[in-house]
């Protein structure tokens, strides 16, 4: 859209941003009493106050409908923080995640769930699975997957065990800052932080601090804490994490590689409605005979099914066997891929869906 030339001074303009920022205001408030009724409506009706399917259909409309010049990647962030605001007037959202606070898991929450939900740091990704089992949290946020370092074994290893189901999942950028009290590289003579943090700035510390000691800990965020006691080490950890704990910035971006995504799960009771662009992961046990592997995917091979990924993970309990994840493009119920789904059946010991989700944007 070709911006409007205008004849306003500055001072009019202003005005005139003042009253529809009024008229927004007002419409803000509107719109959280109609949530705080549809939050009573529910209350009665026995129903779950919280439908990511009707989030998902206010973010696809309004940007489908948004004429611009506000750009329409914008306007997910800004609903998100509307809606998270407003749910929290019809009912408390408590969400787990691994903590401490400024974990990038924790950024990944806040991500998905806006600013107005209850976070609930947790100190290992079986008590985030454990807060909502027992319904202390209404959703939990765990890693899953890291673009340069590859699947977190944990994560994998409690769905062996746990029925919760996977309900989104939420991409999000790792950028990694070394981090300090002095905010000087010539202070630095001992670096903390997470192992696989550590490990995807590795290159960067091999060549500006040789010889440096680098000391694993549980968590960015936990580095950051240490650091702010300590005036010779440095932490490698997010923007975010510097802000909380009072550090300064030594350098930013040291990650090794550019592209640098990790893969977050939501994890809940229910699974999720079909959304249209879904995604279904799963994981099952096959018998050990020639041309299983072939044959375990040739059920969605013969039905135009994509396979996105597939990792193994040994069966603890016993040796040399395998249980095999699995993610797909397409929602189990859908025909063809519960088709797919039911015919693997034959093929395995056991079958067990994860969960289908809409793709992370």
């Amino acid at each position: 859209m070709v911006p409007v030339r205008t004849t306003k001074s500055l001072d009019e303009l202003r005005r005139d941003i003042d009253a529809i920022d009024d008229r927004i205001l007002e419409l803000l408030n509107r719109r959280a009493g109609l949530a705080i009724d549809v939050g009573r409506v529910k209350a009665g009706q026995k129903r779950d106050f919280h439908s990511p399917s009707r989030e998902r259909e206010i973010y696809e409309r309004l940007t489908r409908a948004n004429p611009g010049p506000f750009p329409s990647e914008a306007i997910r962030g800004v609903y998100r923080e509307i809606i998270s605001a407003s749910l929290s007037l019809e009912a408390p959202m408590k969400v787990a995640f691994l903590g401490p606070k400024a974990t990038f898991t924790h950024l990944a929450t806040m991500q998905h769930f806006g600013l107005s939900a209850e976070f609930v740091p947790q100190k290992s990704i079986p008590a985030v699975f454990e807060e909502v089992e027992k319904g202390r949290a209404l959703y939990g946020v765990v890693p899953v997957e890291n673009s340069t370092e590859g699947m977190v074994s944990h994560t994998l290893d409690m769905f062996m065990e746990s029925d919760l189901k996977i309900n989104a999942e939420v991409l999000l950028e790792v950028s990694h800052d070394l981090l300090s009290r002095t905010g000087r590289l010539e202070d630095v003579k001992k670096v903390y932080s997470h192992p696989q943090a550590i490990a995807q700035c590795r290159t960067w510390l091999d060549e500006n601090l040789p010889g440096v000691p680098v000391v694993d800990v549980a968590s960015t965020a936990l580095a950051a804490q240490i650091v702010g006691d300590d005036y010779t080490a440095a932490a490698i950890a997010s923007e975010f994490a510097a802000s909380l704990y009072d550090l300064k910035v030594v350098r930013k971006r040291i990650e090794d590689q550019v592209n640098n995504f990790t893969r977050f799960l939501v994890i809940g009771k229910k699974m999720a409605e079909q959304g249209g662009d879904d995604k279904t992961s799963l994981m099952f046990s096959v018998k050990d005979e020639p041309g299983i592997l072939y044959r375990m995917l040739e059920p969605f091979a013969k039905r135009g099914v994509s396979l996105s990924k597939i990792e193994s993970r040994p069966l603890k309990k016993k040796a040399w066997e395998y249980i095999f994840f699995l993610d797909l493009t397409g929602h189990v119920t859908d025909p063809m891929v519960a088709d797919a789904v039911q015919e693997l059946k034959g093929y395995c010991q056991f079958v067990k869906i994860l969960g289908s989700y809409p793709r992370a944007k």
